[in-house]
């Protein structure tokens, strides 16, 4: 028997519908968490049983921000041993080359070495399978390798090249199995007018070019005066970007500085899906966007783009970090294909105030007639209502009263409001039980409420 809580709604949705409808299928998993329906009575309603998440469900793991910068600096070796760069048709290029190759035979993933000739020089684009998944479907991520040959090449594009790497070795280290198949890719020669992505995709037959589901490309993402901005392409892969920078409070722009200016234009020019992300090159930053994003307005996202001075020293490791972090969450998202089941949704609409700088608040439904544990991927939607939420340190608490902390507290995050959707590993959790949204206004001079919050299991 069910009972019914007072100011609690319990509502099945059906997530994987939800993201049929924005192409055809594609990257079906991709699709946010539906809303939930209106409610008409406040007893709560069970939807059917769904079966167990496939391994693809599984949530995205967090990139180590060390191993990506490891992968910097052994490039950033490798362009000082060879005359300070790593440009088509040097020896830091191929350099480059035999290093990532080297991780991922390594790990497990079958390699190719493409060969093309540009400029009257051998160029090479790298490909690596992991093992697995559906050969109809075929989702790819990759960046460009090489430098300008002025310089090292750590922003532009070591950065994307090393998140994208290292993103490969955490599918290997959990031994992933998505239902689409997996494809990574560095480029060669995109310096000199995205040729080896040309390449790539000219002699790419058509039928296997119908297999490429989507591609995700990543071009300069650890830039000194960051900004976030995002590809405007695929609306799937698109939003699925948009939705981790929500998870994280951190708005995001349409990326604006052209199609032809990367690897993705090639794939998109044959009617393959794109997106990816960019955080800004000789373009100067606004007073809004470093009101937003922080740094410094009236300079350019990168002041050393193709310059000398693309050193180690010219990442941001916060942009570098939530940037890679991004990478393996569309990368896990988009690759779970269309199996994902219908979710549960328990909701609060029960508002609670928040004490201005004030002791923690407490807000509690109760989740019942689940079996066994939370899910590796329980999604926490939260809406609050503040005058300052930069204020706020925001927890979810379990059954057993462990805490996951959701948002902390950010003096320079002047913003009205949390409205956003978190990603918690529950999966140490017993599903049923009174869990609690935990709220503390650190702050004085501003209030607000929790309006509601709910759990999508």
């Amino acid at each position: 028997m069910k009972i019914t809580v007072p100011g609690v709604r319990h509502i099945p949705t059906r997530t994987a519908a939800v993201a049929a409808l924005a192409l055809a299928g594609l990257l079906a998993a991709a699709a946010p968490a539906a809303t939930a329906a209106p409610v008409t009575s406040q007893r709560p309603v069970r939807s059917a049983p769904a079966p167990a998440l496939e391994a693809s469900a599984l949530a995205a793991p967090d990139i180590p921000l060390a191993n990506v910068k490891a992968h910097l600096t052994q490039l950033s070796s490798i362009a000082a041993a060879n005359g300070g760069n790593r440009a088509h048709g040097r020896a830091g290029y191929l350099a480059s080359v035999n290093y990532v190759k080297g991780k991922l035979d390594a790990a497990g993933f079958t390699t190719t070495v493409q060969q093309f000739t540009s400029s009257g020089a051998t160029g090479y684009n790298l490909i690596a399978d992991w093992p697995g998944g559906d050969p109809n479907q075929v989702l790819m991520s990759g960046a460009h390798l090489d430098s300008v040959t002025s310089g090292a090449g750590m922003n532009d594009n070591g950065s994307g090249s090393s998140a994208v790497l290292e993103t490969a070795l955490a599918v290997s280290r959990a031994q992933l199995q998505p239902t689409k198949h997996l494809r990574f890719a560095w480029w060669g020669a995109e310096e000199l007018g995205l040729i080896g992505s040309k390449y790539y995709v000219n002699n790419l037959p058509s039928a296997e070019r119908s297999k490429v589901s989507g591609y995700l490309n990543f071009d300069m993402i650890g830039s000194p005066n960051a900004g976030y901005f995002v590809y405007d392409d695929d609306p799937t892969i698109e939003q699925t970007f948009k939705d981790y920078y929500a998870g994280l409070g951190i708005s995001t722009e349409i990326e604006t500085e052209g199609d032809g200016r990367s690897d993705h234009a090639p794939f998109k020019n044959v009617g393959i899906p794109v997106g990816g992300l960019f955080s800004g090159a000789d373009y100067i930053k606004t007073a809004a966007q470093a009101q937003k994003w922080g740094g410094t307005s009236g300079q350019a996202f990168d002041r050393c783009y193709h310059s000398s001075c693309d050193s180690l020293t010219n990442i941001n490791d916060t942009a570098l970090d939530r940037n890679s972090d991004a990478v393996a969450y569309a990368v896990w998202t988009l690759s779970a294909g269309s199996t994902i089941p219908s979710g549960e949704v328990f909701e609060t609409l029960t508002d609670v105030s928040i004490p201005d700088n004030g002791a923690a608040v407490t807000s509690s439904l109760t989740v019942s007639g689940r079996t066994g544990n939370a899910p590796t991927a329980l999604k926490v939607g939260v809406d609050i209502k503040h005058t300052w939420r930069g204020d706020l340190v925001v927890d979810l608490v379990a059954p057993d009263g462990t805490a996951y902390r959701l948002k902390n507290s950010s003096s320079g995050d002047s913003a009205d409001n949390v409205i956003a959707t978190y990603t918690v590993n529950a999966s140490s959790e017993v599903a049923n039980g009174a869990w609690k949204l935990r709220v503390q206004d650190v702050g004085a001079q501003d209030t607000g409420y929790i309006d509601s919050w709910r759990l999508t299991f």
